[in-house]
C-alpha cells in the first residue's frame, strides 16, 4: 500500500559526522501554563533518557514559553528560525518534541529544517518496536503505530493536495488519504482481531496455571523489576539500565520456603503515556488485572520518584483495575544515600531520615511499603518473608475450608 511516509526514517542519519550509528538530536518543548521550568526540565530529562534509549545523543535542548501552541509549526515562528540555525550549523540529524504534533506540523517542520521530526508518542513506539520480541508484543505495537498514524495522515499527505478545494478540485492528495484511511483501518481491525485471538490463547495458559497465587511486579520504568524478578525467582530475566528493556510479561513459578506462587514482570509506565498505546497493550497488563498482590517498585534515588508512584496510580486507574494487596518496594537505597547523605551524617539520623520517607510514603498511599537495594540485596530476606506473609494471607482467603501445608 501507498502510505504517506517522511522524508527522514528513523535509524537513517542525514549526515556522516559524530559516532557512527548514532544520530545528533535536539529536544524541544514548549512551557505553557500551569507548566514551570522545573517540571519542563524533569520532562526534558526523561526525554533524553528516552532519546538515548532509541540511539540518539542529546546536544542540545530548546525551551519556549508561550500561552497557546502555534496551529503550524507547534512553537513560534522566531523559535523555528533560531532552532533551524543551529541544526544547520551543527549537522543535527534529529529534532525531538516533548509533545504530540499533529501531522501538519511535522510536515512542515520537516520541510523547513530538513530533517527527521519525532514527537515524543513516536519516539516511545519506535523504543517499543525495538524491544518488541513476542508475536503478542509486535501485534501490539504495530497496533499503537497505526491508530497513532490514522489521525495525522491529511498533514502527511499535504504537500499532495492542491491550493483549492470544492467541487472538481479534488486532488491525488485527498484520494490517496482516503484510500490510506480504508487500508489502515481494516489492518487496525485485523490486528484486534489478532490480539483478541493471542488473548484468549493468554487466558486459556492462564486457566492452566492452576490454583497458585499470582504476584505482578509493577512500576515506571528503569526502576529494576527485572533484576528484583531475577533475584525472587533465581532465573536469568533481561535487564538493562534503559527505559523499557522489558517489554513482554514474564511470568515464572517461584517457591518461597515450601509455598509456590507465580511471579510476573510487566512493561513499565511512564509519565504523558499516549492513551492509544495503553489501549494497545491492555492485554499485557491483563497479568496484572489478575494478580493477587502487586509489587509496586519504585527508583527510591530517583528525584521524582513522588511523580513516578503517581504516574503508575494513574495507569492502573485507566486499565480499571481493583485494589488489590500491596507492598510498595522502595528499590535502590544503597544509591540513594549515595546521592543524599555525606560522610559526617550520624547512622541514627540516616535511620530516622529513612523510617520517615516509608511512613509518609505509606500514610499517602495506604499500602506496606520497604526499603531494599536489588543491587547489594539489603533487605532482600525481610522482603519474602513480607512477601509470604501475603501470599499465605491470599491462599487462606482463597481457599477458607481447605488445610494446606506449605
Amino acid at each position: 500500500m501507498a502510505l504517506a511516509k517522511n522524508n527522514w526514517n528513523l535509524g537513517e542519519s542525514k549526515k556522516n559526522v559524530g559516532t557512527p550509528g548514532i544520530e545528533r538530536a535536539v529536544l524541544i518543548a514548549l512551557i505553557q501554563p500551569p507548566m514551570t521550568e522545573e517540571k519542563s526540565t524533569e520532562y526534558l530529562d526523561e526525554l533524553e533518557f528516552l532519546a538515548e534509549t532509541a540511539g540518539a545523543e542529546t546536544v542540545k535542548r530548546f525551551v519556549q514559553k508561550l500561552q497557546h501552541r502555534d496551529s503550524r509549526t507547534f512553537i513560534g515562528s522566531g523559535k523555528v528560525k533560531e532552532i533551524g540555525e543551529y541544526i544547520e550549523s551543527h549537522n543535527i540529524d534529529l529534532a525531538i518534541f516533548d509533545d504530540d504534533l499533529t501531522g501538519k506540523q511535522t510536515n512542515i517542520l520537516e520541510e523547513e529544517w530538513k530533517i527527521k521530526i519525532v514527537d515524543r508518542t513516536s519516539l516511545i513506539l519506535d523504543i517499543f518496536a525495538a524491544r518488541a520480541q513476542t508475536a503478542q508484543a509486535r501485534t501490539q505495537v504495530e497496533l499503537a503505530q497505526l491508530q497513532y498514524l490514522l489521525p495525522r495522515l491529511r498533514g502527511l499527505w499535504e504537500h499532495l493536495e492542491r491550493q483549492r478545494g470544492g467541487i472538481g478540485m479534488r486532488g491525488p492528495g485527498e484520494q490517496e488519504i482516503e484510500t490510506d484511511r480504508r487500508i489502515i483501518r481494516d489492518k487496525i481491525a485485523l490486528l484486534k482481531k489478532k490480539l483478541e485471538k493471542i488473548d484468549q490463547q493468554n487466558v486459556t495458559q492462564r486457566k492452566g496455571r492452576g490454583e497458585l497465587i499470582r504476584v505482578s511486579l509493577i512500576g515506571y520504568t528503569n526502576v529494576g523489576k527485572s533484576t528484583l524478578m531475577n533475584i525472587l525467582s533465581k532465573s536469568d530475566v533481561f535487564a538493562e539500565n534503559k527505559l523499557f528493556a522489558t517489554l513482554d510479561t514474564t511470568v515464572r513459578k517461584v517457591v518461597l520456603g515450601t509455598m509456590p506462587f507465580l511471579l510476573s514482570d510487566t512493561v513499565g509506565f511512564i509519565r504523558k503515556l499516549p492513551h492509544h498505546l495503553v489501549e494497545s497493550f491492555k492485554s499485557t497488563l491483563d497479568e496484572v488485572r489478575e494478580a493477587d498482590i502487586l509489587l509496586h517498585v519504585v527508583d527510591i534515588a530517583h528525584p521524582q520518584y513522588e511523580d513516578h508512584i503517581h504516574a503508575v496510580n494513574q495507569t492502573l486507574q485507566e486499565i480499571k483495575i481493583e485494589q488489590k494487596p500491596t507492598i510498595m518496594v522502595l528499590n535502590k537505597i544503597d544509591l540513594y544515600r549515595e546521592r543524599n547523605y555525606d560522610a559526617f551524617l550520624e547512622d541514627s539520623i540516616k535511620v530516622q531520615i529513612e523510617e520517615e520517607i516509608q511512613d509518609r510514603i505509606r500514610n499517602e498511599n495506604g499500602v506496606d511499603t520497604i526499603m531494599i537495594s536489588a543491587t547489594t540485596g539489603e533487605n532482600i530476606p525481610l522482603l519474602r518473608e513480607m512477601l509470604k506473609t501475603k501470599i499465605s494471607d491470599a491462599y487462606a482467603v482463597r481457599y477458607p475450608y481447605k488445610t494446606k501445608e506449605w
